[in-house]
């Protein structure tokens, strides 16, 4: 008898945590989970963390990226939720209500850029409270300043091709599928990788690879990129520019000449935009 009291303890004191757990007030919840998430990924300006709408997962997010992450913060997950009973992508929906018109690859309006995007953290932690605004994203840069050891060149090896450079994160959606979509449209890219879902270290791997072009599609493919040790001051040139220039979310592009795109766009709209086509989403 006393063999059987020890061994239903475990399980009471489970049932009794998960009461607790759910008792707690939802606020105090996403509270705690936003502390300890900042605590893991200091570089990352958390939008909002929602511990209540799926069964022992908080959704994060980070400007217009979402991942999950467990209510202590231990593990991050990146990638779909389905709802097996509703047949149901809760990811793509979620997506297509912080974001409508950049999923869709509609002109998002201005006033959503500035008030959606908090992806590149500031140079402090964001509190559950809120932090200081970034500041607006520029419309046009110069990148002269930008040293090279950042950037991984790839794609056409033709010197008449449209060039661009992509500031991106290998956690990314959005960057997988514009890296996907530049590809197929045989263009010149230079990619700067920017830490937002704590990809650092991925990054430092694709940039101090001997392949770098071959690294990136391993990156985006979630494929174990081998660490090798090099200057990686480049990647904090990168996520200095980014942040002085109001890059808060990924992906941002940036023409020949200058001119700044934020977010996805499909195909059609990447071809007329590196022709010389103006972004409707830009501020006047």
């Amino acid at each position: 008898m006393l063999g059987l009291v020890l061994s239903t303890l475990p399980t009471i004191a489970e049932a009794r945590a998960a009461t607790a757990t759910r008792a707690r007030p939802a606020l105090t919840r996403d509270a705690a989970a936003m502390r300890a998430l900042t605590q893991r990924l200091p570089r990352t300006a958390v939008t909002k963390v929602d511990c209540g709408q799926i069964p022992g997962i908080c959704e994060v997010q980070a400007g217009t990226n979402l991942f999950y992450i467990d209510p202590s913060a231990r593990y991050l997950i990146v990638g779909r939720i389905y709802d097996m009973e509703t047949h149901q992508d809760l990811t793509a929906a979620r997506l297509l209500a912080i974001n409508p018109d950049m999923l869709v690859g509609a002109a998002a309006s201005a006033k959503a850029q500035e008030t959606d995007s908090a992806g590149l953290a500031p140079s402090r932690p964001q509190s559950a409270s809120g932090a200081a605004a970034a500041p607006a994203p520029a419309q046009k840069v110069s990148l002269a300043s930008l040293p090279a050891n950042g950037a991984i060149e790839w794609g056409s090896g033709n010197a008449s091709a449209p060039k661009v450079t992509v500031f991106s994160d290998f956690h990314c959606g959005y960057c997988r599928a514009l890296h996907q979509t530049l590809k197929a449209m045989g263009v010149r890219v230079t990619e700067r990788p920017i830490s937002i879902l704590g990809t650092r270290a991925i990054s430092e791997a694709v940039i101090c690879s001997e392949d770098k072009a071959a690294a990136v599609e391993r990156a985006y493919g979630d494929q174990e990129v081998a660490k090798r040790a090099c200057d990686t001051s480049g990647l904090d040139a990168n996520e200095a520019f980014a942040r002085a220039h109001g890059f808060t979310g990924t992906p941002v592009l940036v023409r020949e000449d200058g001119a700044v795109l934020l977010g996805f766009r499909p195909r059609e709209f990447l071809e007329s935009w590196l022709k010389g086509a103006p972004d409707p989403c830009a501020r006047p």
